[in-house]
């Protein structure tokens, strides 16, 4: 953990000579540490220190940096391979997120041991309530140690982006933000007016919309429904795959075999699985042959909860810290269980339920009433938005953000979903698109064609627990009749020996 310099105050950035490497290319770059105040509302603030990188442009006369930011949150910042396509013309600018990179982490084992170990169902009000509880101990506990939470905000993020702009001795830059990061991206451009030259915004996230709703995730489904009824291969099991989802939905096993089934564990793997259209297939796979009798995949469903919840790389402190200083606001009375999982849903809206328990067991430090509503910009952005994310659905880029954007694009990406589907379906033609829009202003997304969904889920999650268990069962036989001839050897050995 780097210490602070001798005499270091708010602004300092200290860099030296270093490599970057991106998808096996290693690529010139500076790589150090700017100095900021952990609360810059609070006059006697102590100092931290924040990791940068600047990874230069391999071309000559390179135009406006790039300022990256990642999605989140609880996620770093430090990490971006696909520079290919643009650090040929501009350099690339990495900002450390305060509580996830650098010497102060917002680390929660209680909040990570809970999800390893839950108290009940993923939606019992035992488990929220304990969700709630252990945030609150996590809370405590870093606060014993001396941090400022109040300084953990997206506010303050934004804020550390602009010191760095300055401390670069860089004038207008551009910025390419994905899911949380498009967030701080439009924070930025209102806070900061003059700092941004053009902005390119991928699976854009309004104020309001860490929180996800029913009613939406419903209609996305229903969206699905119809690529279904469409496809040869998956309107031979079902005529409406969103009725065949709510069947088992209110209706789900407890167990398949030896193997429990939680329903809470399912259907929050199930949303998670549904941001790309890559993995969707699996989990259509896996409902529709629990609709047919065979609830082996959901079983596996609900093992991978435990699993992408215990391997995820999310500092959940610094997680809840930004969701509850913008969107999360908990407010007594109202039953966010029933609210946001009503029985009459398909799967309700999973995550939703999980940050109104960090809102009640967080102290929560919001951020200006003027930063959590859409304000007007005249600032150059473009919205890259797939038809059917259900993390950051299109809808709320096209309704919401654009209006109020004087210079405002958006082009959306026909039967592509989040961040992963943007950036891995068709990478020729989003980087086409990106490469163009930062060297002239110009959105050319005239090389993408509409992405067929497939239904195909390849060896599917049913398959997979089924061949595990008949390995593991071989295994247990071979070693059964391994035993059985080493015993048998033994016992012959012994009738030759002399009496």
């Amino acid at each position: 953990m780097p210490l602070l310099p001798s005499g270091a105050v708010s602004g300092d950035l200290r860099l030296e000579p270093c490599s970057y490497t991106a998808r096996e290319v290693e690529y010139k770059a500076e790589c150090g540490w700017l100095v900021v105040p952990e609360n810059r509302s609070e006059p006697s603030s102590r100092l931290i220190q924040l990791p940068v990188t600047r990874i230069h442009a391999t071309g000559g006369e390179p135009l406006e940096p790039i300022y990256y930011l990642a999605g989140g949150p609880g996620q770093t910042n430090m990490r971006f391979s696909r520079v290919a396509g643009l650090i040929e013309r501009h350099d690339f600018v990495l900002i450390g997120y305060r509580g996830v990179d650098g010497p102060v982490r917002l680390d929660c084992p209680e909040f990570a041991e809970l999800l390893a170990d839950p108290p009940g169902d993923f939606f019992d009000s035992v488990t929220w309530e304990a969700s709630a509880e252990a945030y609150g101990r996590c809370a405590d506990r870093l606060i014993s140690e001396g941090i400022d939470l109040d300084g953990y905000t997206v506010g303050e993020t934004v804020d550390d982006l602009e010191a760095a702009r300055l401390a670069f001795g860089d004038g207008r830059v551009n910025t390419l933000s994905q899911s949380y990061g498009t967030r701080l991206a439009m924070i930025w451009a209102w806070k900061y007016t003059q700092a941004l030259n053009r902005s390119a915004l991928i699976s854009v996230n309004p104020p309001g919309h860490f929180i996800w709703y029913p009613e939406v995730i419903d209609r996305q489904l229903e969206h699905y429904s119809r690529l279904c009824a469409q496809d040869p291969d998956c309107r031979v099991r079902t005529d409406d795959l969103a009725a065949a989802m709510r069947r088992v939905s209110h209706s789900m096993p407890k167990r398949w075999l030896l193997l429990p089934v939680k329903r809470g564990n399912v259907l929050m793997a199930t949303f998670m699985m549904l941001y790309h259209t890559t993995t969707a297939p699996k989990v259509f796979d896996a409902w529709l042959a629990a609709d047919e009798g065979d609830a082996s995949g959901l079983a596996t469903l609900s093992l991978m909860t435990d699993f992408l919840f215990s391997s995820a790389p999310s500092v959940w402190g610094e997680s809840v810290s930004k969701v509850t200083s913008s969107d999360y606001v908990f407010e007594s009375g109202r039953d966010y269980l029933a609210e946001f999982m009503p029985e009459e849903s398909i799967i309700g809206a999973p995550a939703s339920p999980l940050g109104f328990a960090g809102a009640l067991g967080w102290p929560g430090n919001l951020i200006d009433e003027s930063l959590r509503t859409v304000q007007p910009s005249s600032g150059d952005m473009l919205l890259i938005s797939g038809s059917i994310d259900f993390s950051t659905p299109a809808e709320f880029a096209t309704e919401e953000l654009l209006p109020a954007l004087e210079n405002g694009h958006q082009v959306i990406l026909r039967e592509f979903g989040h961040t992963g589907d943007v950036w891995g379906l068709q990478p020729d033609a989003t980087r086409h698109l990106l490469a163009t829009y930062y060297a002239t202003g110009v959105v050319d997304d005239s090389r993408f064609e509409t992405q067929r969904v497939s239904f195909d889920p390849g060896l599917g999650l049913g398959t997979m627990t089924k061949l595990a268990l008949g390995a593991l069962l071989l295994v247990i036989l071979l070693l059964g009749l391994t035993v059985r001839w080493l015993v048998r050897r033994v016992r012959s050995r012994g009738a030759k020996q002399p009496g």
